[in-house]
Formats: C-alpha cells, structure tokens, sequence
C-alpha cells in the first residue's frame, strides 16, 4: 500500500511550546501516596520521594506538572497542607470517596518538582470557595515577604518564592459531577474576576479558564463561548479534556479518535476566534489540553471503591494496565497536538503514576514502564523545534462515526539548532504494511541516523512487573534515505520514531 508524504523546511505549522509535553498529578489513588511519595519504601529519600520513580519521571522530562487537581481541587483547602505535618488534619476527599492525609502540600509538592527539574501548574478551588482563596495561594507561593501569608510561606521553612506562572482557574466546571458545578455564565464571571484579582497581583502570570470536561457534554461548545464570553481578555489558555475508550473492543474504531480529538480542538479554536473577532482585540487565547489519556480498562473495578461505604486511604482506583494498542493511539493523539501545536500550547497526560498513568508502582516494590510510556518519552526528547506541514497521500479506512480515516498518521519536527527531522508515524492498518515515499524539500543532505519501532504481534499483551519489558522499542528495519527522499516499509499497526541529520541551522 503506497503511501506519498511531502515536507518542506519552509512549511512550518508553529515553532513547538515545549509545554505540550507536560503531564498531571492529582490528590487521588495512588498518584501521590504509594507513586511519588512513599516513606519506608527501600528507594525512598529522607522526604519519602521514590527515587526509581523520579528517575522514569526524568526519563519522561515532562516540563510541567498540573497540581493538585482534578476533581480534587474542587473541596480542596490548600491550607490544609502547610505547617507541620502532625498537625494537618485528615479530610474526606468528596470527589474521590477517600481520606486525605495533607501528608504532602505544597511545599513537598514543590521540593518534588524541584528534584525532577519540573515548574509547577497550580490549580485553585473555584468549586467550594473563590477569590479570596486564590489570591491567598498566590500570595504564599509566589510574594517574597513582608506580608501575611509570605511570611507564613517564610515561618514554614520556604523563604524564597517558587514564582509559579501558569495557574487554572478551576476543573471542569461544566461538570455536574464537580463540587461547585456552575452554569457558564456563573463560571465565566467568577473566572474573570479571579483572573482579575491574580493579574492585579502580576500582570504576566498565565492563565487557564476551564472549557468542556469533553465534546460530548450537551453544553460544549456553547461552554466556551460564553465563558470566554466574560474573561476573554483575562484569560490566556482555555482547557480541554478527553479521555479515550474502547468498551467496544473495536481496533479500527479506536485508532481513530484521534480524529475526533482533531475535530474537538479546531472546533474550540473557531470559538476562539470568533470570540476574539467579537471582542476586536489582540489579545490570543490558546487550547490547554490539560487532562488527555485513555482511560477505561479500569472502570469496573473501581466502582467498589467509588461507590462504597468506606473511605479508604490511597485506595488503587483508576490504574489502567496498557497494552499495545493503547501505545499506538497515544502515538496519534500527540502526533495531533504536534500537528495543531498553532493552537495547543500546553497538554498534561493524566496522569504520571500510578493512576492512568505511563509508570506504575508496586507499594513497597518495583517500578515499571507501561506500554503508553514509550511514544511520550520519544516526543518530549525529540518533539522540540518545529512542527513541519505535511501532505499525506495514501489509504484510507471507515470507521461506524468516521470516513476516510488516514492508514498512515505522521507528524513531523524539525529541530534547526540541532539539525535533524524527527518523524513520528504509525500505521494503523491492520493487516496491511505501508510502503513509505517522504519527500524532504530543503533537506536534500538527510542521512538516517535513528529508526525505533513498537511492534508487537499480539496488541493486548502488556508490562508488568514481573514483566517489564514486553512491549519496549527496538530498532526498527527497512527505513533509509534514497534519491533526497525517505522510503521503506511500516509493518501493520507499529508505532515509530525516524530521526533524521539534516545540518544545523
């Protein structure tokens, strides 16, 4: 099956915000107790930080992280986790039907993100509470002194600032599952004016209103128009969140929501513009995808928990186990924030550890990679520089919702300091190889210098502890650069990163 690909180093979409390869922990399962932090555990600093987990994280090099929420925020008292640690209290967290121990804040929060070499994306409680506690969470996180809640920042052992930028205002609004839940109109106000109290503190802090909890809530995409309505010129990033399923069990069906995920966010960018156009201003809002992953493998299970009479501590709730296919689709969903990174600024996976997450923990035990890990570590090492137009040319499937669903989907980055040509590829054919032909316009010089491949004859086999490398990369075959152009074959449903010396700028 042929399939034709144009490039030109000229035809850039965007220059790529490193942003867009961040990820998100939330106060809920595993994530925090048992994932990053876990006292006693055998690689476990003096602060109780997992040492093999931070050094996956590393791996990963996501350069934020989303705090601490999630639902989670939504009934969150920050306060809760300053002072000394025997006297926080224990809370009942309503939105995951668990105790909160506050055994980790802000500040062991910060130490963390401090070891892992990741800047920290605050959340505040727009659900229970408003303003006034946003602007008291600035004021401890980011004033150097000589005010009420700095100074207590200072007496809790922190005397400078950690000067976070990027805040959100609020989760998921729209939600009627959120503690809180407003109407867009309630949503939009509030958001504005806390907006409004933050940037009066610091005009340059960044910004993130909440958009559609999904594509399919009945509010979308009215939600964003109205709330971008009311803080359009306060607000910076507008948030989207998808979570991708296949109960269904439907291969072709599945590889394709990544088209949907297309869809949901050019969709939000024409509200966007209009809104802009509305208003007759300069001023750009950018897509936040700051919730994205699959999530489903877990639902079933987790209701004992949820729906329970208990409030268990750190129980394991939402520890998806991937196995290749889900490697293949997240393989495409970042190929579509690469391809609209004009739009999507920032993306957090959800979430790092342990709770839909690309690293998984036993308690007490080893630490391992899951299969989605792979295709989100190559794009954050080698997803920096420019995200190159392309012009496919190939087959085609159908899908029951979708026509014309590309075999092949590919993106392309073109790294000019470091003079090479990243492209990330996967064939979501099933039984069929793609015959590769990529025109390089202005890289006549290419030589191939890397080609890593997941390809694995069995899609639902997946890693575990005992079994950590079942679905890895290897070196992929039959890929090289011939006549100014890029040819080879891509064997049915395989993932691959082809790394290209093109010269430095």
């Amino acid at each position: 099956m042929q399939t034709r690909v144009t490039l030109h180093r000229d035809f850039v979409t965007s220059t790529i915000d490193g942003r867009l390869y961040s990820a998100f922990l939330e106060h809920m399962g595993r994530a925090i107790y048992g994932g990053i932090y876990e006292p006693g555990h055998p690689q476990a600093d003096a602060n109780g930080f997992r040492q093999d987990v931070l050094s996956l994280v590393r791996e990963l090099a996501p350069p934020l992280v989303r705090y601490p929420g999630g639902n989670f925020v939504s009934a969150y008292n920050w306060e809760d986790g300053i002072g000394p640690r025997e006297e926080r209290p224990v809370r009942l967290d309503l939105a995951w039907h668990s105790r909160e121990s506050n055994q980790v804040g802000i500040h062991e929060f910060a130490d963390w993100c401090e070891q892992a070499g990741i800047e920290m994306m605050l959340a505040v409680n727009l659900g229970s509470r408003g303003i006034d506690e946003a602007r008291n969470f600035l004021e401890y996180v980011n004033h150097p002194g000589g005010s009420a809640w700095s100074d207590e920042r200072i007496k809790n052992g922190r005397k400078d600032p950690w000067n976070v930028r990027l805040w959100c205002l609020g989760n998921e609004m729209d939600g009627p599952w959120q503690i809180g839940h407003k109407s867009a109109a309630e949503y939009g106000h509030l958001a504005n004016e806390t907006g409004k109290a933050l940037k009066a503190y610091d005009r340059s802090l960044e910004l993130v209103a909440c958009g559609s909890s999904n594509p399919k809530m009945a509010s979308y995409p009215e939600w964003e128009a109205t709330v971008l309505d009311h803080c359009y010129e306060t607000v910076d990033h507008i948030s989207l969140h998808m979570y991708f399923t296949n109960h269904e069990d439907q291969l072709g069906d599945y590889l394709a929501l990544a088209e949907q995920l297309d869809r949901y966010i050019m969709s939000i960018a024409g509200v966007i513009d209009y809104i802009q156009a509305k208003k007759r201003t300069r001023h750009q809002v950018h897509i936040c995808f700051d919730e994205w992953n699959v999530w489903y493998h877990s639902v079933q299970q987790d209701r004992r928990v949820l729906e329970g009479s208990d409030w268990p501590f750190a129980p394991p709730i939402l520890e998806d186990v991937y196995n290749v296919e889900d490697a293949l689709l997240i393989g495409c969903v970042i190929n579509t924030f690469i391809r609209r990174s004009d739009r999507v600024r920032i993306a957090c996976i959800a979430q790092l550890v342990n709770v839909i997450a690309p690293i998984m923990t036993d308690t007490g035990g080893d630490v391992w990679r899951q299969t989605i890990f792979y295709p989100l570590m190559f794009a954050s090492r080698y997803g920096r520089g420019k995200a190159l137009q392309l012009a496919v040319d190939g087959p085609t499937y159908q899908t029951r919702e979708l026509e014309d669903v590309p075999c092949l989907d590919v993106s392309a980055v073109h790294d000019d300091e470091g003079g090479f040509v990243t492209l990330f590829a996967v064939n979501r054919h099933q039984k069929e190889a793609l015959d590769l032909n990529v025109a390089l316009h202005g890289f006549e010089n290419a030589r191939l210098v890397e080609h890593q491949c997941i390809n694995h004859p069995q899609m639902k086999v997946v890693n575990t502890a005992s079994q950590p490398d079942q679905v890895r990369p290897v070196a992929g075959e039959g890929v090289g650069v011939e006549d100014g152009a890029l040819k080879g074959s891509l064997p049915p449903l395989s993932y691959h990163v082809i790394r290209l010396s093109v010269g430095a700028a």
